[in-house]
């Protein structure tokens, strides 16, 4: 039967025995440099972690942000045309989304026919106003001077005619006293009936000039009412107008343009779709205004200020190491900002850390960088 030892090797039986070789044992001071090598390295390691967390402020929690922009529709209608795709850079100005215009388009049109036959119409009117006026104004002077100079004749007779009757009393009692010949009075009384005439010839052009007058500015009162109906159509074309601009607006808006210059991240509707006003179509953010959002501690935000320089690195980019500046530090924690609150009736409480977001502007990275990567910061809080 073979045997084993832990000190000699096999032997076979029937043959010589031969002297044993004993097996090396590992020296003790090689295990001593091994356990010092490795105490070195967990004390190097330590004390460069000890060293970053003392001369930076280090957090995990931290990813890339941007504005995104959601892109929707003031009006409702057909999608028909979405010219852009996901991943896409957009121009400003550029067309993201076509809604159906014919009927706006039709709308415009029609108020624009009306807008042109009220505008005919106030041409029309204010010609036969200014030829109403024309006629009318110079029937209206020629009246009022024939009816002046019937006024000035009739007063420039009464006065003659008043001396005409006193002559005829005192020419009556000079003839009753035989002073004067009869052919005398007779003179007089002629002469009184003839002023007598006159003066209601005179009385009666008058009251003719003052009727024609009357007839003028009848006819001028036609102007008034003309004056009238403009101020309707005026209304009119300036409700017009507004409908006009309402509508083309409207035309407007179905052309859903990029305010800003960006990339198009995703898109919510396809062709053919109906869209409601408000209704989430696409979204997209700009580039070169992205920055990285970082929860930090609320036992080490004292040490952060704005303007420190911060070293960024990117999980998508571990090889890289980008530089920064703090901008911006929060003023409340973020748990005020969750959706769902956390009250605490129970009256057990459990004390947490709250964190409070920092941002950072990461220099010279702005188009590498997409909104929702995962970052880790260094603020060198200076204390070197």
């Amino acid at each position: 039967m073979d045997a084993k030892t832990d000190d000699y090797p096999e032997t076979t039986s029937g043959a010589a025995a031969k002297p044993a070789t004993p097996v090396k044992r590992a020296r003790p001071w090689k295990r001593y440099l091994m356990v010092s090598l490795l105490v070195a390295v967990i004390a190097t390691l330590g004390g460069r972690e000890a060293y970053i967390r003392y001369i930076f402020v280090y957090e995990y929690d931290a990813r890339v942000a941007g504005t995104l922009i959601t892109i929707s529709s003031r009006v409702a209608g057909w999608v028909t045309k979405i010219p852009v795709s996901e991943g896409d850079a957009v121009e400003k100005g550029r067309t993201l989304i076509a809604i159906d215009d014919r009927d706006s388009a039709l709308m415009v049109k029609q108020y624009q026919a009306q807008h042109r036959a009220l505008m005919a119409e106030r041409t029309r009117l204010r010609a036969e106003q200014n030829l109403i006026d024309k006629q009318t104004k110079s029937r209206y002077v020629t009246q009022l001077s024939v009816l002046n100079a019937a006024k000035a004749e009739m007063q420039s007779y009464e006065p003659q005619l008043d001396l005409a009757v006193s002559e005829l009393t005192r020419a009556r009692k000079l003839y009753k006293r035989k002073v004067i010949p009869k052919q005398v009075l007779d003179k007089a009384v002629a002469t009184e009936q003839k002023l007598q005439s006159t003066v209601i010839m005179s009385q009666a052009r008058h009251t003719a000039s003052e009727a024609k007058l009357k007839e003028a500015e009848a006819d001028r009162a036609e102007l008034k009412v003309l004056d009238g109906r403009l101020g309707i159509i005026r209304a009119q074309i300036e409700e017009l107008a507004i409908k006009i601009d309402q509508q083309k607006l409207d035309v407007s808006d179905r052309t859903i343009k990029s305010a800003i210059p960006g990339v198009v991240d995703r898109t919510f509707a396809d062709v053919g779709e109906y869209v409601l006003p408000g209704q989430r179509l696409m979204l997209i953010h700009d580039p070169s205004k992205v920055w990285v959002d970082a929860n930090i501690k609320e036992t080490q935000i004292r040490k952060v200020k704005v303007g420190q320089k911060v070293k960024v690195t990117i999980d998508a980019y571990p090889e890289k190491e980008f530089t920064g500046k703090v901008f911006a530090i929060g003023n409340a924690a973020t748990s005020e900002f969750a959706l769902l609150p956390t009250p605490n009736p129970s009256g057990n409480f459990t004390k947490i850390t709250q964190r409070l977001r920092v941002r950072v502007r990461v220099e010279g990275a702005e188009e590498t960088l997409r909104p929702g990567m995962m970052a880790e910061i260094y603020i060198d809080i200076g204390k070197k």
